[in-house]
């Protein structure tokens, strides 16, 4: 069955297309057939609401249905998909997506072979690097990984710990934990390897860090061939840049202000600005205007100053992107 639109012929799935997007509130309008440049994998799960967040302040709005998985994205040359952190990599790898985010981590655990572009140090929680550690209850006897020969370890990195007891000639027992890791020792386990960001978790259950095995945070990586094509290669580093950017803008803020002439040179050099400041003269030869950027904790302490050394009109305002 055949209609047509406005002169355009439509087929079954266009229209069930159409209806479905009715049903949804969503717009198909100026929608193309064209297939995206760039496929992107996105992390399904704690990370979601926080990297979307993240592609906001880069530019990209993403919206997703409660139930979808497939994103929508206001760039014709992205499409992606949400899946599970632990299986970007592979992904990536195989070239189902041209480029994503996912754990250092679980890059490791998959042993995955993929162009890593850029770090992006941020989590549901915090911009801390995260740790994949090896504990056991606080009351135990063990201090060091060798005593945990012939004893059971839980974990979900389950490859990435069985080759860290191997590289150290230990015969320990490795099994794989569904979750609540931290709960299962010392009733169902000697030992357990779970992530941490502050050891609060670890903390609450009385547990003691005896090793780090790895360092993790989100980086974004690429697929070999798809790095290897210079239109993919170009966008994949444009996403890059204003990831960083969108990132580095998160703890800093901007500030500017009005100054007579005769306080200049006090006034820059209190200021620790990222680059040299911009000056720019005013209408009354005696006054310039001086905009910078600086680190959002010291505005609280050097906006007194400013104000003190003659500043005046001083504004603070919040940033989208920092881009060296």
């Amino acid at each position: 069955m055949r209609r047509f639109v406005k002169g355009k012929q439509l087929s079954c799935a266009n229209i069930s297309n159409l209806l479905e997007g009715a049903k949804q509130r969503v717009s198909f309008s100026g929608v193309s057939d064209r297939k995206p440049l760039i496929m992107l994998g996105l992390p399904k799960g704690s990370l979601e609401e926080s990297t979307k967040n993240l592609f906001a302040k880069a530019g990209w709005k993403i919206t997703t249905s409660s139930r979808s998985y497939k994103p929508s994205i206001d760039d014709h040359e992205l499409d992606g998909r949400f899946i599970r952190a632990q299986e970007v990599s592979r992904y990536v790898e195989h070239g189902f997506f041209d480029c994503g985010l996912t754990g250092y981590d679980w890059i490791q655990e998959n042993q995955s072979d993929v162009v890593e572009v850029c770090d992006l140090i941020y989590s549901k929680a915090s911009v801390l690097k995260s740790r994949w550690v090896l504990c056991v209850p606080e009351a135990s006897d063990i201090t060091k990984p060798e005593q945990l020969a012939g004893k059971r370890v839980a974990t979900e990195l389950v490859g990435t710990v069985k080759r860290y007891f191997e590289s150290k000639g230990i015969k320990a027992e490795v099994e794989f934990s569904w979750g609540a890791t931290e709960v299962k020792v010392p009733d169902l386990v000697d030992a357990i390897v779970d992530i941490t960001e502050t050891g609060s978790s670890l903390r609450a259950n009385k547990l003691r860090i005896v090793d780090t095995l790895l360092e993790t945070n989100t980086k974004f990586i690429a697929n070999k061939a798809s790095w290897a094509d210079p239109a993919k290669r170009r966008k994949i580093e444009t996403i890059a840049l204003l990831l960083r950017g969108a990132l580095e803008a998160e703890t800093k803020v901007g500030l500017k202000m009005n100054l007579p002439q005769a306080a200049l040179e006090s006034v820059v050099k209190a200021l620790p600005a990222l680059r040299n400041p911009t000056i720019s003269q005013l209408s009354n030869v005696d006054w310039v205007a001086l905009e910078t950027i600086i680190d959002e904790s010291v505005a609280r302490e050097i906006i007194p100053q400013l104000k003190a050394l003659g500043a005046e009109g001083i504004v603070e305002y919040p940033l989208n992107k920092v881009v060296y």
